[in-house]
């Protein structure tokens, strides 16, 4: 996640121009809290501290997201939409055209957005993507820097339901079918071009001196 709120930062500065798109998986359970969250729960501590969950804060809102087993996407894109609800919905017409061609159509949550929640995946605002059994399978999130566009989100697939108990007291939805996250890149990559057709895409490299300049704490 520093690498995404590094490359924002590069938009900002005039560095890229245009959208840029990276999915990713995580080493080991990973708990994200949002920007608005406050003190952790004495048990989440106590999973961190005996090293069963590594926690890290997101730029971006919303409630804790379990990084395990599934997979993240984070969007950047300069001088998006200004009003908040128009990004999302047309992000969200680029999420469901994906999942609709892999054979799971999604739809919009309905629930009202709520700052700091704890269970990022307990509610689905219409931000987030639900299935037709009112599943929420796609969780996202936005963090805006002078017009540019950070989202992240997170595509729940099989997160360990031991541990998913042990940090919000509930059983999580049962594993889509026959789908992998190879699968999903490859399609949703091609939705996104599909939607920004005019935009000649390309896979990017960093330089080794990018890497530092990400790793080089900030004061």
């Amino acid at each position: 996640m520093a690498l995404d709120a590094w490359l924002l930062d590069q938009c900002v500065r005039g560095m890229f121009t245009a959208p840029i798109l990276r999915f990713y998986t995580w080493a080991g359970p990973w708990l994200s809290l949002g920007h608005h969250q406050q003190d952790l729960p004495a048990e989440w501590e106590a999973l961190e501290r005996t090293g069963q969950l590594h926690v890290v804060r997101r730029p971006s809102g919303g409630g804790a997201v379990l990084h395990a087993g599934g997979l993240t996407y984070a969007l950047i894109w300069p001088n998006a939409p200004r009003v908040r609800k128009e990004a999302y919905q047309a992000t969200s017409l680029w999420l469901m055209d994906g999942f609709s061609r892999l054979g799971l159509p999604l739809q919009p949550g309905r629930t009202p957005a709520e700052a700091g929640g704890r269970d990022c995946f307990a509610s689905a605002t219409p931000a987030d993507l639900v299935d037709h059994n009112g599943h929420k399978r796609i969780g996202s999130a936005q963090f805006w820097r002078r017009g540019h566009l950070l989202q992240h989100g997170e595509i729940l697939l099989s997160p360990p339901a031991s541990l998913w108990s042990a940090l919000f007291g509930t059983v999580p939805p049962a594993p889509p079918e026959a789908l992998t996250a190879a699968a999903i890149i490859n399609e949703l990559t091609a939705a996104l071009q599909r939607l920004w057709p005019d935009l000649e895409w390309e896979n990017l490299d960093l330089t080794d001196q990018q890497w530092d300049a990400i790793k080089k704490p900030t004061a």
